[in-house]
């Protein structure tokens, strides 16, 4: 005998004007206008999971919230985390950036994408970031391709949200030296570090395992760098942050992203998380704290009011 069990999801119902804002990418807009709406302690248990890594499904196990429910929120707080990240870390004074680009994939790997998903954003998806390498603070972040007309958003970006001459250092992705170019001009001390890499392994055991690095060559490309912060040791370890903490990034699962809109939603969650509420163990406060965006340490629910304060706005 076959038993099937029903899982109920109870909420309430609000109505606000229609309303959209940007996501991260700054091409796709949503709508505000009947959403479902949980309590604010199910939000932040729901965000709080999906940060620390945990997968959709087993956020829903976890929390007792439905998958449609996360799913929403996800859309919900996306569109509200990247708008806040927008109009917040505009102004900063840094001094030294690292910039990176870190890959993943949507509904399936490029060479398997079917005709009728291409031009989507199904395939192959690379997370731009760039970070502040004194406060550790995510600057800018971009989701899409990983060719020149894509670097040069990134770029241009980055520079918007800075005051000060900055250095950078990449890299050796050639999109990378014509970008900064037009978004600093010769106002930016550019440097790229190359890593090379050994001959990689036949061994079946090491098949996933990272080729040795056997060597580095760096380049000045614009200004006067500093030679002794010429690293993207910082953004390397951003890159694991991420990975380990959406489980969109985390390799030979089936929980890569299936809608390339979902993947920069919980971009930009993650990374609103990161800047103000995670603790980093260094600094002991948060990266935002230490660029004096905020003064306090923002917990969860502090974070998912920003989905309230972007419907109370909209109204």
């Amino acid at each position: 005998m076959r038993i099937k069990a029903q899982v109920k999801c109870e909420v309430s119902f609000f109505i606000t004007d229609p309303h959209y804002f940007l996501d991260c990418v700054g091409a796709h807009a949503y709508n505000f206008s009947i959403m479902n709406r949980l309590p604010i302690e199910k939000r932040a248990q729901i965000v709080n999971a999906l940060v620390e890594g945990t997968s959709i499904r087993a956020t829903c196990r976890l929390t007792g919230a439905c998958k449609d429910a996360v799913l929403k929120l996800i859309r919900d707080m996306g569109t509200a985390c990247a708008a806040f990240h927008n109009s917040t870390v505009r102004g900063v004074r840094v001094e030294r950036v690292q910039c990176d680009e870190v890959w993943s994939f949507c509904y399936a790997k490029e060479k398997n994408v079917p005709l009728e998903q291409q031009g989507t954003g199904a395939g192959s998806v690379w997370t731009w970031i760039a970070i502040d390498a004194d406060s550790k603070l995510v600057l800018s972040y971009l989701c899409g391709g990983r060719d020149a007309s894509w670097a040069c958003k990134f770029m241009e970006d980055l520079a918007s949200r800075v005051t000060t001459r900055i250095q950078i250092t990449t890299d050796g992705h050639r999109a990378y030296a014509e970008a900064v170019e037009g978004a600093f001009g010769m106002n930016v001390d550019y440097a790229m570090l190359i890593k090379l890499y050994g001959a990689p392994s036949d061994n079946p055991d090491t098949r996933y395992s990272p080729a040795t690095c056997i060597g580095i060559r760096t380049g000045i490309l614009s200004g006067n760098p500093d030679r002794e912060h010429i690293s993207t040791s910082y953004i390397e370890r951003q890159n694991l942050n991420l990975r380990m903490g959406v489980r969109r990034f985390t390799r030979l699962t089936n929980a890569f992203s299936k809608k390339f809109e979902n993947h920069c939603h919980m971009v930009a969650i993650y990374h609103a998380y990161y800047n103000f509420c995670r603790v980093h163990q260094t600094l002991r406060v948060t990266p935002a704290m230490e660029a004096g965006i905020t003064n306090h340490i923002w917990s969860v629910e502090e974070l998912v009011r920003l989905l309230d304060a972007a419907e109370s706005k909209a109204a």
